[in-house]
């Protein structure tokens, strides 16, 4: 937390001392420390994560400190073969004029987000790209690794491997990318994540032992051995701590061999003695395997600024600095900004650029803009863009040029494996989380029960007609209702899914079919619980083939129902929204299905829209017809006084009713279930094409 009596005291520029600019004569800020400073800092030493720095042997005692209680806690990076990580291709990394616009909501004219980005990384060189809010340090994240900047962006530039200019599909092969919030799957443990994420990204070349071998040694490299089988952690059930879930995540990613590691604030969450001890362990196996670490991080504390190797700052979309950390004291000190040895430069470094914060006498955007135009005036920038050339001329000069990554060909993953392998997942998901599948047993077991009581033995007189009637509509549409409660399960599958696909290790229509058949098992298991229960307490017709073809349309019912719900939340990522737009569907269906209003009578415009295309109609009539076409009821009255039938039949002169009367009032007929299965088997799949096809669409 920043200080709240800190601030900038503005005085008259009359030049550049870097750069001999004289041309902002005007009121440029100059930082100096107010009164209080000594106060102010003294209050930073008192910080819950200690003294950030002071002099070269304070942070010895520092580094001391907490390699002291890495060492307690068995964090030490172990010296495990990791062959396989070492980065023989890409030589660097660079990125030319990189400028990103969008369009503004309020003028509907261009706003640039990002401007004019230039820089280039070596292999085994960590680089922070950091920034206040809003600089635009994720839009070149993510702009580096190919991802949509942000929405309806575009994006102009370069970015290039070892000089050459490359794209997506060129990248995908040698990147990885972490995200900030990385979706681990809760019910799994550490070893089967890490097994699952390799065999995901890795290709079918790999051996089972080899695979197993990566993970064993990325586990021990990361100090994770011996919480290999504890798992993640659920809501319900805990697990990881913070700082091992990051670790993890990042594991999960270097077991598919990238040699370019994209990290979104990796240290999010922590407080610094575990961000300190996460990014040493990157920085570790980066610097070891020569790989390409890039990420963007919000406010360091000193121990963990001073271990990288170059820092990018930006603020309002544009460069500040790029270079080494701890020169940016003599950068911006030639500035004017002279920077107290007592205080993190990461913080002053952001309170020296931030917008947001707006001080009495300090003209931040003029000091801004000052910053901007002086970086790229400096002979900083002007060997940045050196390099750049020089690595472009070096890719076309046979001589010199390190691996042409573009004619390069790479080992691909089994694309016939990856659904099995999702499915395999899904399955130690679903048995695991009671969330996933756990609760609807239970609710779904609970409405058998309720059901059943309330319409219980029911008797084969008319006066039980219409309770049949109910029992069978509340019963299905109750079920197909109750499925909204598979929304957030499926908006957690799809989290993962996202980023998975982003990392380029399952599309969508492998996700697709995994999620389907995942839950078909189950779905099957809650129609066949559900059944046993409501069917013989409220006495339906007891036969066997009868309480077959109840269980197969309920079983139609809710796989039809999930459907829907993923085709809602797929288009509405949104817990509530999904919610409640599945909510909204399923009432429409109840309210079309034929039950309260029957079909013959029904609005022309609701029948020939939505009634045809309603699953439930079809559930509602299939199982209307298994339970009436051979059922015999008994009308009200007797042989002497005249019987009184509630439904017209051939066998009302004997005091009884022909189950195909009621029937015939609902307009229904037998004989006609196999196309009504067919057309449940319609609508299913349209549901699930419908959501594979947004899926295809909607990338985040």
């Amino acid at each position: 937390m920043r200080s709240p009596n800190r601030g900038f005291k503005s005085s008259p520029y009359n030049g550049d001392p870097g750069t001999g600019d004289g041309g902002l004569t005007n009121h440029v800020t100059v930082l100096r420390p107010h009164q209080s400073i000594h106060s102010r800092l003294d209050n930073r030493r008192n910080r819950s994560f200690g003294m950030d720095t002071a002099t070269n042997s304070s942070h010895e005692n520092d580094h001391g400190a907490t390699n002291e209680k890495a060492n307690r806690r068995d964090l030490e990076l172990n010296t495990v073969p990791t062959a396989h990580l070492i980065n023989d291709i890409v030589q660097s990394f660079g990125w030319q004029s990189m400028n990103v616009t969008v369009k503004d909501r309020v003028t509907k004219q261009k706003l640039s987000i990002l401007s004019d980005a230039n820089g280039i990384v070596k292999a085994g060189e960590l680089i922070a790209i950091m920034g206040p809010s809003g600089s635009g340090k994720t839009t070149l994240l993510n702009t580096l690794s190919h991802r949509a900047a942000a929405a309806g962006a575009t994006t102009t530039g370069d970015i290039l491997t070892n000089g050459q200019s490359i794209g997506w599909q060129h990248l995908r092969h040698l990147s990885a990318y972490v995200e900030q919030e990385d979706a681990l799957i809760g019910s799994l443990t550490v070893r089967e994540t890490m097994d699952f994420a390799a065999r995901l990204g890795l290709p079918a070349t790999i051996s089972k032992k080899e695979r197993l071998d990566r993970v064993d040694g990325l586990l021990s490299s990361f100090g994770m051995v011996s919480q290999a089988d504890t798992i993640v952690g659920t809501p319900i059930k805990k697990g990881l701590s913070g700082g091992q879930k990051k670790r993890l995540g990042v594991a999960s990613r270097l077991v598919t061999d990238p040699k370019i590691l994209f990290l979104d604030e990796p240290t999010s969450g922590l407080d610094s003695a575990l961000s300190y001890e996460v990014i040493n362990y990157i920085k570790a196996i980066g610097k070891k395997n020569n790989l390409i670490v890039i990420a963007s991080i919000h406010q360091p504390s000193t121990t963990t600024f001073e271990l990288f190797d170059k820092l990018c700052l930006l603020s309002k979309g544009k460069t500040c600095y790029f270079g080494a950390p701890m020169a940016a004291r003599q950068y911006f000190g030639a500035l004017g900004y002279e920077m107290p040895l007592e205080i993190n430069p990461a913080e002053y470094l952001l309170d020296l650029i931030n917008t947001e914060i707006v001080r009495k006498d300090d003209d931040v955007l003029a000091r801004i803009k000052h910053i901007h135009g002086a970086w790229e005036r400096s002979s900083e920038a002007a060997a940045i863009k050196n390099d750049i050339e020089i690595a472009i001329s070096h890719s076309k000069d046979p001589t010199m040029a390190g691996p042409d990554i573009v004619k390069m060909k790479f080992a691909r993953q089994n694309a016939f494996m990856v659904p099995l392998v999702l499915l395999h997942r899904a399955w130690i998901k679903s048995y695991r989380d009671f969330v996933a599948y756990g609760i609807r047993v239970v609710m779904y077991l609970g409405l058998a029960i309720l059901m059943g009581t309330v319409f219980l033995r029911l008797k084969t007189n008319q006066t039980d007609i219409q309770p049949f009637i109910n029992a069978i509509f509340f019963g299905s549409a109750f079920m197909s209702f109750m499925a909204i409660a598979y929304v957030p399960a499926f908006l957690e599958d799809r989290a993962t899914f996202v980023k998975e696909r982003a990392n380029g290790l399952c599309g969508p229509l492998a996700f697709t079919i995994a999620n389907f058949l995942i839950g078909l098992p189950y779905l099957f298991f809650i129609s066949l619980l559900f059944s046993v229960v409501e069917y013989f307490l409220s006495n339906f017709r007891p036969t066997f083939s009868a309480f077959m073809m109840w269980v197969m349309w309920l079983f139609l019912d809710l796989v039809a129902a999930e459907a829907l719900i993923v085709l809602v939340s797929s288009i509405f990522p949104v817990f509530v929204v999904a919610l409640a737009v599945a909510a909204f569907a399923n009432g429409l269906w109840m309210c079309v299905d034929g039950f309260l209003v029957p079909m013959s009578t029904l609005n022309v415009f609701w029948k020939y829209v939505f009634h045809y295309i309603d699953y439930q109609a079809y559930v509602f009539q299939g199982m209307l017809v298994n339970e009436f076409q051979t059922r015999i009821f008994d009308c009200a009255g007797n042989a002497e006084t005249g019987y009184q039938c509630m439904y017209p039949s051939d066998l009302a002169p004997e005091g009884k009713i022909r189950g195909t009367a009621i029937l015939e009032a609902f307009n229904y007929h037998t004989g006609q279930e196999s196309q009504w299965v067919g057309i449940m088997i319609g609508i299913i799949f349209g549901y699930r094409i419908l959501g594979y096809l947004v899926l295809v669409i909607k990338k985040t």
